[in-house]
């Protein structure tokens, strides 16, 4: 095992190299994911399936030119985070990604690679605690709502009622084994008011970054998350998955544990075009 001094000057090490030039930041990558102590740390985390692991995000950043260009130390840690809830990093999956965007430090911006946590991951780890007997969040298109009632959470809902292939709303829905159950629905009107209340770009009622690409998993994203945090039952890896999709990770603690730092306004690029950034 790495001694904490060794640890310290790695850190150290990968710091400087991620101000390197974007064209050799994929390869700056592959040196911090051979270096002793990120090594170890994601063994520690994986065990045999690390090396899958670092394979398909080394795929991943080939893959991506933004994700490529962003800091190196960002991608690792944002990689840390999705090992150590065990989650697949892979877009087709949709548990987890890392979405490149621009913060500022001093009077310059720099891009770096932040965890985002999917619908899918939230579903998977509350499956996991063994608690849940029932789980569901989807879109409801025009023609299927019959009523809704918050007060007794009655949500009256045909599928074959659909008219058309406008989305109005959204719901979500669990049960848990010992029979408490509870169920949510989001107008559309109200996903969009949450959408640009928290939207931390210059715009706030543009679409950018995944709600541009993917606005239903987004929304569905955004009433699962509210669901579980809610009223679900939050194991450990839950509570830990909920504030990781909060926040940036900024870099990888001496004892391997992530360190986060808030998003503000001021983080966010004055101009976004080439860079995905997500809202929450």
């Amino acid at each position: 095992m790495a001694t904490t001094d060794t640890i310290k000057n790695q850190i150290k090490s990968q710091q400087t190299e991620s101000k390197a030039p974007a064209k050799q930041q994929p390869n700056s990558v592959k040196t911090l994911l051979n270096s002793p102590a990120i090594q170890n740390k994601f063994k520690e985390i994986l065990d045999d399936k690390t090396s899958t692991f670092t394979s398909s995000l080394i795929t991943l950043i080939s893959n991506d030119d933004y994700l490529a260009d962003s800091q190196p130390m960002s991608i690792i840690s944002g990689a840390m985070q999705a090992a150590q809830l065990d989650l697949p990093l892979e877009k087709q999956f949709g548990f987890a990604y890392l979405v490149p965007f621009n913060q500022k430090e001093g009077n310059s911006w720099v891009k770096k690679a932040q965890f985002v946590l999917g619908y899918k991951g939230y579903i998977q780890l509350a499956q996991r605690s063994g608690q849940y007997r029932n789980i569901n969040v989807g879109n409801v298109y025009e023609g299927q709502l019959k009523s809704w009632n918050p007060f007794t959470e009655e949500l009256l809902f045909e599928p074959e009622g659909q008219t058309s292939d406008k989305v109005i709303g959204y719901f979500g829905y669990f049960k848990l084994i010992n029979g408490f159950e509870k169920t949510v629905y989001w107008t559309k009107e109200e996903i969009e008011k949450h959408r640009i209340a928290n939207n931390k770009g210059k715009s706030k009622n543009d679409l950018s970054g995944v709600w541009r690409t993917d606005y239903d998993a987004m929304a569905q994203k955004t009433v699962l998350r509210n669901l579980l945090s809610k009223w679900g039952i939050l194991s450990v890896q839950m509570q830990k998955a909920v504030v990781s999709d909060d926040q940036i990770a900024e870099e990888v603690a001496d004892d391997g544990e992530v360190i986060f730092k808030d998003v503000t306004p001021e983080d966010v690029p004055q101009e976004t075009e080439d860079v995905a950034f997500l809202e929450e």
